[in-house]
């Protein structure tokens, strides 16, 4: 299996384990020229960014040192993008990861905030 087919088959865990929480997934890959979020979902009348990550061990931090400060900067543009271009109606958002790893998803809610001014 390449990386590609590994990260699509993590999200596709994620999302089922979202669902499963009770949240409605809204969009997947969601891709713009800041880059891509990899969720997004509704958790009642919070909206939900999700970073997904995969990954075999924990060495090197394992996937939550991968959301790194560029990478979230990234996600809260692209997150920008999102609610300009769907005006969606929600009382407030929220940016989660989500990690696996060797078979374990742990779900991070509010794993970081965008910077003051960003949205």
């Amino acid at each position: 299996m390449n990386t590609s087919q590994s990260g699509a088959q993590g999200e596709e865990a994620a999302c089922n384990y979202l669902v499963g929480k009770g949240l409605r997934i809204l969009a997947r890959n969601y891709r713009r020229p800041y880059g891509e979020i990899d969720i997004i979902a509704q958790d009642g009348k919070t909206l939900v960014f999700a970073e997904v990550k995969k990954r075999t061990s924990g060495a090197f931090g394992g996937p939550v040192a991968a959301v790194t400060a560029a990478k979230q900067r990234k996600i809260v543009l692209t997150a920008q993008c999102y609610i300009q271009e769907n005006t969606p109606k929600f009382d407030s958002i929220r940016f989660d990861v989500i990690c696996l790893l060797a078979g374990k998803i742990t779900h991070i809610q509010n794993a970081f905030s965008p910077q003051r001014g960003i949205l």
